[in-house]
């Protein structure tokens, strides 16, 4: 379906909508919302109105509002519970019907005193699950594990384990892995459900267990989650305690969710700007202003050293105005190769493919990629004065090689700089316990700045003392 289909598509039976509602006719609604899979009613609430939403809801089937739910955006998902605040009964089901991760996903964006409220409406066991889950620390895996998933035991044959499987297996968040814990409930490994499809019906489950598992601990950060499951290419991986304890599960889907999360907060944070809570269009215009005025403020200042750098060497700009010609070229230059080199290193220091204890191999690389990157800006600078000077295009005068030799050195230590800053950077923040990606390209190349200039006319004053200066 095209876009241009899908848009015509969601207005009209958008408009269909409001006629039910104002014809007050539930049950045609309620006929016609069956027609649809739950990602296009998530597309048709998200076009009603708060009341509309409310009405929707109570209307749904409890599995409907339970897939509807856990697919709307934070900011609907509140709309929905205030709305349905006044029926009780509706809001108990839909809260017990959530997966366990979802929920705890819901309540922790929450004001604290906002799911004290709610979780009252818990069943008692849904209650403990929701309250054992919120217990585990902010962005730990324990926030995303949820105890839906199918164990057996060793001893159990195939054929009982089918059996099991169709007894419980409903309200399993997966059924592509089944566990095997023993009566201690320790996790002694996990099968895939391709193996028990295809065994002998009498064969024991002992027979497929292997000591090699992959398993979480749900204290560990959320990061960890996202690389085991890159690296094993995993649906879902276990959690266990410190005893092997089998507490939950962790599913692809869930860490998929946290990897957007996390890839959106560092791109905000690079592009210098504090990490949005909600989405670009929803978020409020003063909200937004004072995400950005942050590192604007602080950028700002920073720049206020490149001004003072202009200014203390003034006299020697005023001597020779042809440098001034040249400032922009040069600080570009380092701004743009510090960005290259923080981004390169930040991304490897996420994906792990850079340690700590790689910095000296991270400076050496840098200093010998902005070595060779500074000779060719360097070498591009000359040639470009040279073709200037004698294609007519511009006279630098009878110093135009001192000069073009001016802005080629300055242009190699600049770049070097500008590759040991980006580089570097992210590996303090990092080892100081900050998030690398605070070292955003704005802060970067403000850095450079106002070095490179100060480097720009320290070699200025190198070659040209004598005959401009």
């Amino acid at each position: 379906m095209t876009h241009e289909i899908k848009t015509s598509f969601l207005s009209n039976v958008v408009k269909e909508i409001h006629q039910f509602i104002e014809d007050k006719d539930w049950k045609g609604l309620k006929l016609q919302v069956n027609e649809f899979q739950p990602l296009e009613v998530v597309s048709i609430v998200a076009k009603l109105s708060a009341d509309e939403r409310i009405i929707l809801f109570r209307l749904f089937t409890r599995e409907q509002a339970k897939h509807v739910f856990e697919n709307l955006s934070l900011p609907q998902q509140q709309e929905i519970i205030e709305g349905l605040a006044e029926y009780r009964h509706t809001l108990t089901n839909l809260l017990n019907d959530l997966d366990p991760d979802d929920r705890t996903a819901f309540f922790e964006e929450l004001p604290g005193e906002v799911t004290q409220r709610l979780l009252p409406l818990l069943s008692p066991e849904e209650r403990e699950i929701a309250q054992r889950l919120l217990g585990y620390p902010e962005d730990s895996i324990g926030r995303l594990m949820t105890p839906a998933y199918v164990a057996v035991k060793p001893y159990f044959t195939v054929n009982q384990t089918l059996e099991h499987i169709r007894r419980y297996g409903e309200d399993s968040e997966t059924l592509n892995v089944i566990y095997v814990v023993n009566n201690g409930w320790k996790l002694l490994g996990d099968i895939r459900i391709r193996e028990i499809i295809l065994a002998s019906p009498d064969q024991l489950i002992s027979e497929f267990i292997t000591k090699k598992f992959v398993a979480l601990n749900p204290y560990d950060d959320q990061e960890v989650a996202i690389k085991e499951f890159s690296d094993y290419d995993r649906v879902a991986l276990p959690v266990v305690n410190s005893e092997g304890l089998l507490l939950g599960i962790v599913t692809v889907d869930d860490v998929m969710d946290v990897t957007t999360e996390e890839s959106t907060e560092d791109f905000h944070k690079f592009g210098g700007t504090e990490s949005l809570d909600l989405s670009y269009t929803q978020t409020p215009l003063v909200e937004l202003v004072k995400k950005r005025a942050g590192w604007l403020v602080i950028l700002f200042i920073g720049e206020m050293f490149t001004a003072s750098a202009m200014g203390y060497f003034e006299d020697r700009i005023a001597q020779a105005v042809v440098l001034a010609l040249f400032v922009p070229l040069i600080i570009s230059s380092g701004g743009n190769s510090g960005s290259q080199a923080a981004s390169l290193i930040i991304r490897s220091l996420a994906l792990g493919e850079l340690k700590l204890k790689d910095w000296w191999y991270i400076m050496r690389k840098e200093l010998q990629s902005g070595f060779l990157l500074g000779i060719l800006l360097g070498t591009i600078g000359f040639i470009r004065i040279m073709i200037w000077q004698f294609g007519g295009l511009h006279d630098y005068g009878n110093y135009w090689f001192w000069i073009g030799m001016t802005v080629a050195v300055s242009l190699l230590f600049i770049v070097m700089l500008g590759t040991l800053s980006g580089s570097m950077i992210p590996v303090i923040l990092k080892k100081c316990g900050l998030d690398p990606a605070t070292a955003s390209a704005p802060f970067v190349a403000t850095l450079v700045d106002v070095t490179g200039l100060i480097i720009y006319f320290s070699v200025a004053i190198f070659f040209l003392t004598g005959k401009l200066l």
